[in-house]
């Protein structure tokens, strides 16, 4: 059995001002008490529990969260604004018909847990684990988003069966061009464009350096999150769409594995001055860890191969062949798409050892202007 950690964010019912007020305060002073702690050397500040702050209205759950969070902050000087967080014995989930809501108790001295409302948004499975005791309980933090509306998040961890193996793997190829190209073996692929990322891009890009010459700096770090959260909606949507595909024709996803890809392949200066094609804009690990663990709730195996050589090997016969923008060419003539190809090969990865034809290999060099020379260099 796989383990498999979420965490829910869900918003709370028609929450009266009354309340919502009651959290902001609470919250400023949960601030305040972290920011005490972090004036303390950290040696001393793990000494510190719930009964040095008696004086404080927050629970001592609540405050004892607090003392563990600040001092696993080392670099910290001072806090914004620290959420308020208790553990799992400090809150419970309950439902009363088609209606959950979500009981804690926050002032010091009052054990009666008030329950308040909660939108259940897509989360009804699991929140019906967590009262049938089939999910462990995480922490629970109050979070209050810049639009002023207050969710609650829940971490929850469950077993969820492993995956079952499959004859048959789908090949998923990441790029800037088109964000994510998934092809079945020897069959058609589905393909998901990145024009409107990069357009997307260019345009914060072109609004922030406007910015900067007006010295807005705060508007500037508004746009930047705003631009990172239409990202990761976008993220989302791909890899909900990957996993759904995948499991309708009952395959597992591979992916090519591209850690470190911005210290091995690197761009020119003008290049990555460019929004729209530097890869240090590209979010493409977000994309496989959102992929990963949709994948694991949904029984669909999901594993990583090594990217070497995977967009310039023909799928056919494993030959190096010729890539050109869009198009690759392998040594007889045969062209595809180029993104369609790599995901064929990465579906279809076997390993390294591969048969290797020498006279195929020698034609290919010649066809691909090495008999002139490597990297440009005069022939011996």
């Amino acid at each position: 059995m796989a383990i498999l950690t979420l965490t829910l964010k869900l918003p709370f019912y028609r929450l009266n001002q009354c309340k919502a007020q009651e959290f902001d305060r609470l919250t400023e002073l949960n601030t305040s008490i972290a920011n005490q702690l972090l004036e303390v050397p950290k040696t001393d500040r793990r000494k510190y529990t719930s009964k040095d702050f008696n004086h404080i209205e927050i629970g001592s759950g609540w405050v004892n969260q607090t003392i563990r969070n600040s001092c696993a902050e080392t670099k910290v000087k001072k806090f914004k604004c620290l959420p308020l967080e208790v553990n799992n014995q400090g809150w419970r989930i309950e439902r009363k018909g088609g209606t959950y809501s979500v009981a804690f108790s926050i002032i010091r001295g009052v054990k009666k847990r008030i329950p308040l409302a909660i939108h259940q948004s897509s989360h009804t499975d699991t929140l019906d684990k967590i009262i049938a005791k089939e999910a462990r309980k995480g922490s629970l933090k109050l979070w209050k988003s810049k639009k002023g509306i207050w969710y609650v998040l829940l971490s929850v961890s469950m077993e969820v069966p492993d995956a079952e193996p499959v004859k048959n793997w789908m090949g998923v190829d990441r790029g800037q061009n088109q964000i994510a190209v998934a092809s079945l073996p020897n069959g058609f692929g589905k393909f998901w464009n990145g024009r409107q990322i990069k357009h997307l891009r260019r345009r914060y890009q072109k609004l922030r350096q406007q910015l900067q010459k007006a010295n807005k700096r705060k508007v500037i770090k508004r746009l930047e999150s705003k631009e990172r959260r239409i990202i990761t909606y976008i993220n989302h949507c791909i890899s909900k769409q990957l996993v759904q595909f995948a499991k309708d024709y009952g395959m597992g996803l591979r992916f090519e594995d591209l850690s470190n890809i911005r210290q091995t392949s690197k761009q020119s200066k003008l290049i990555r001055s460019d929004s729209g094609n530097s890869r240090h804009t590209w979010s493409y690990f977000q994309l496989e860890t959102l992929t990963r663990y949709k994948a694991i709730k949904n029984g669909v195996p999901f594993e990583l191969v090594p990217a070497p050589y995977t967009s310039k090997s023909d799928h056919r016969n494993g030959v190096i062949g010729k890539r050109n923008g869009h198009w690759f060419r392998g040594f007889d003539g045969y062209q595809c798409n180029s993104d369609w190809n790599a995901s064929q090969n990465i579906g279809q990865w076997l390993g390294f050892s591969c048969p290797l034809n020498l006279q195929e290999t020698v034609f290919v060099m010649d066809t691909d202007g090495l008999g002139d020379g490597v990297n440009e260099s005069p022939p011996n």
